[in-house]
């Protein structure tokens, strides 16, 4: 028995979309790696995710910070991206960068050079607004325990706003919403988007120039604390 196809699939289009429908069936039933690369059936990959994600903003970042920590990259960016597909207007660019930023490691992990860099490019313009609001809160005077973001303890800048894209598209898609939504209290506190973007920009530079090290990159650290 074949499944029946999708709602208002036109008759010429349905035998192609249920095709295609089951081989997306049978690549999420078959085992991964822990860089999300679908292994041989019988193989043992990594547990999946639980059903049920955390709600709340730092529950989801520790939740994705453990997982970046023992080295399941892909599963933390899965974290990360629904936290993203559910997020307030306001907040959704700060996710989709974040995400972005891990599936950048992911590329990097498995050898990708051009696909991290595109994501790492990618997830830096998502965070500059945010960055650039930390910037002037940080400015100010009302936030002092906050470093700038462009600037290390030791007193040496390091740029955190991606360069410039040589594809003739926006800068940045994560610009702060219009709608008059404001981001949810408090977790923000819990992110290090200073830190975040530091490591970005760190390994973006390296793999710009074609700088493979040996050993995997170390994940970025998602919390302050």
């Amino acid at each position: 028995m074949t499944d029946p196809p999708p709602h208002g699939a036109h008759p010429e289009q349905a035998a192609p979309l249920a095709r295609e429908e089951r081989i997306r069936r049978e690549m999420e039933r078959r085992p991964r790696d822990r860089l999300g690369r679908p292994l041989p059936h019988g193989s043992v990959g990594v547990p999946p995710l639980p059903e049920h994600l955390p709600d709340s903003p730092r529950a989801v970042l520790r939740t994705a910070q453990n997982l970046l920590d023992d080295g399941l990259y892909f599963q933390a960016h899965e974290v990360l991206e629904a936290a993203w597909r559910v997020a307030p207007s306001a907040e959704r660019g700060l996710w989709r960068g974040l995400t972005q930023i891990v599936v950048g490691l992911v590329h990097a992990a498995r050898g990708n050079r051009r696909g991290a860099v595109a994501l790492l490019r990618r997830g830096l313009a998502e965070l500059e607004p945010h960055l650039r609001e930390l910037c002037e809160t940080t400015a100010q005077g009302t936030d002092g325990t906050r470093p700038s973001p462009r600037s290390t303890d030791s007193g040496r800048e390091i740029p955190v706003a991606m360069p410039p894209p040589t594809t003739g598209q926006p800068p940045t898609t994560g610009q702060p919403s219009t709608t008059g939504e404001a981001l949810r209290p408090g977790w923000t506190q819990d992110l290090d988007l200073v830190g975040v973007a530091r490591w970005a920009t760190t390994q973006l530079a390296l793999l710009e120039r074609d700088c493979r090290p040996a050993a995997e990159p170390r994940p970025p650290r998602l919390l302050r604390r």
